[in-house]
């Protein structure tokens, strides 16, 4: 409503002869960006993909996040005197030169992988593979039909249960899949309240997402245990079988048992929706900071934005304190 009354307009900040880089245009990048400028520092972010946003731009469905939300908060910050340099891989471990500090926020790349037998099968993808397509193609870009990842007609199975793999349902459902099932290897949680985890723990309740209700299978305490594929190497199925949970003699986490019932789940499509791996970044020297799921491991957009504006307040006090005081 602000932007649509005309109350957010771009202003000019003082400059302090500092500059900065940030490293990755995420809601981490984008709040640290941000702060730094109207601090007064130069700021120039590079994002090694097409266009600016990360995670926002390319993780999160368009049914969940109209993009020219994004769109014009960089109009906003381009306008404020960000520079903002696309298309621009950086290594961390070799950062460019010609500023004062460094931001690192690049986010969790690396998808946590299935290794069973028959993951090199056609038609097996990281979600973010077709989400991130997704996002391009609705933004206008073109794919060829062996590059591009659709679920119309198929049997699409989503593997692991959080929001990643319910948006691929939700994009599944608008690409006309015939039908989808989401399986998650934990037992199914209770719906409303757990007393295994009261407040002020994370409440480990039964999630129920608006793609969800536009129609899915979900199924839970499944492991998979191999991709089945035709004669031309294209998965047509996944063997699974159903797991226990049996608590731990020392309180830790509950051990896993196979139990040998298995079956053959209908796949000609999978997206493998388990999470992400944590970064390990190298040994950087004292200007630079990381934030963001650079830092933490997978978290929430609101979790990074928290990050990126904390480490532009480290920045500012690391750079404060070694600013040289004048000698009148």
């Amino acid at each position: 409503a602000a932007f649509r009354e005309g109350y957010i307009k771009s202003r000019t900040y003082p400059r302090n002869g500092k500059k900065v880089a940030v490293v990755g245009s995420g809601p981490a990048g984008m709040a640290a960006a941000n702060q730094l400028n109207r601090m007064g520092y130069e700021v120039t972010v590079f994002e090694k993909d097409e266009y600016v946003g990360g995670l926002l731009r390319f993780g999160i469905p368009n049914f969940k996040l109209n993009k020219a939300i994004i769109d014009r908060r960089v109009d906003i910050m381009a306008a404020e005197g960000i520079t903002f340099k696309t298309n621009a891989p950086v290594d961390v471990e070799h950062l460019p030169e010609g500023f004062d500090a460094y931001c690192i926020c690049t986010g969790t790349p690396q998808a946590r992988d299935l290794d069973i037998p028959g993951r090199n099968l056609k038609g097996i993808h990281f979600a973010l593979e077709m989400l991130a397509q997704q996002n391009r193609v609705l933004g206008g870009q073109a794919f060829s039909k062996e590059e591009r990842i659709n679920a119309k007609g198929k049997h699409v199975l989503v593997i692991g249960g959080g929001d990643t793999g319910s948006d691929c349902i939700g994009t599944s459902n608008r690409q006309g899949a015939a039908s989808i099932t989401q399986i998650e290897i934990m037992p199914k949680p209770p719906v409303g309240h757990n007393p295994a985890t009261p407040w002020p723990q994370w409440p480990v309740v039964l999630k129920t997402s608006s793609s969800h209700e536009e129609g899915c299978t979900r199924r839970w305490s499944l492991t998979s245990n191999r991709f089945i594929g035709t004669k031309d190497g294209r998965v047509c199925g996944v063997e699974v079988e159903e797991v226990e949970w049996i608590p731990s003699p020392d309180g830790g986490r509950p051990i896993m048992r196979l139990t040998g019932k298995k079956e053959t789940l209908k796949a000609d499509l999978v997206l493998l929706a388990m999470g992400f791996l944590k970064p390990q970044q190298p040994a950087f020297a004292s200007n630079v900071f990381v934030a963001g799921d650079a830092a933490t491991g997978a978290s929430l957009v609101v979790r990074c934005i928290a990050g990126g504006r904390k480490a532009a307040q480290d920045i500012n006090a690391y750079l404060t304190k070694t600013l040289t005081p004048c000698v009148e």
